[in-house]
């Protein structure tokens, strides 16, 4: 049960950060901040790489990734501090540096969504990777109620990055295979 609070906590800290970077580039600096996101293939939008997850759109862009930061994120921090560390850093990183790969020219990809999605792919593989009832169990449920969210890694709707979606989700797969609890 103590596990349970710290990882509210976590979450929470995480929450605010975004909401407080979010609320100062719009009051402050009209949302210049989101030039900082990561601009594919120039040597100065690879800052976006570690820069993206904190800026957003406006505020319902950032609450739309709230929903997804706090239920699959939580989970992610309730099997462990270390692990959603990794998962997180993983979906940061490499997902940056597959958008700032391969996105499209020209364009600027913000937003935490990526990470949201390193947690869908963490979550949903780390069942088959760690093959024990209680994984499977969780990414079964995972696969329930945000299965639907798999659609959000094919290009589809204008300005949403898919590829961002796309890297989040290999890089929380591949943390999955990567710290699986074999037995």
């Amino acid at each position: 049960m103590r596990e349970w609070g710290r990882s509210w906590r976590i979450i929470t800290a995480v929450l605010a950060v975004l909401w407080a970077v979010e609320l100062v580039d719009l009051s402050v600096f009209d949302g210049a901040l989101d030039a900082y996101g990561v601009r594919p293939r120039e040597v100065d939008g690879l800052v976006g790489v570690f820069a993206h997850p904190f800026l957003h759109g406006g505020l319902d862009h950032l609450l739309s990734n709230s929903f997804g930061l706090i239920v699959l994120g939580w989970l992610v921090v309730a099997r462990g501090v270390r692990r959603w560390i990794l998962v997180t850093c993983a979906a940061v990183v490499l997902g940056g540096l597959g958008v700032w790969t391969i996105g499209q020219a020209g364009s600027v990809h913000i937003g935490a969504s990526g990470v949201v999605f390193a947690y869908l792919g963490y979550l949903l593989a780390a069942g088959i990777f760690d093959r024990n009832i209680g994984s499977t169990l969780l990414s079964a449920l995972v696969g329930v109620f945000y299965g639907g969210m798999l659609f959000g890694v094919v290009p589809g709707q204008a300005g949403i990055s898919w590829e961002a979606h796309l890297f989040g989700f290999l890089a929380g797969t591949l943390m999955a295979w990567a710290l699986a609890e074999r037995r």
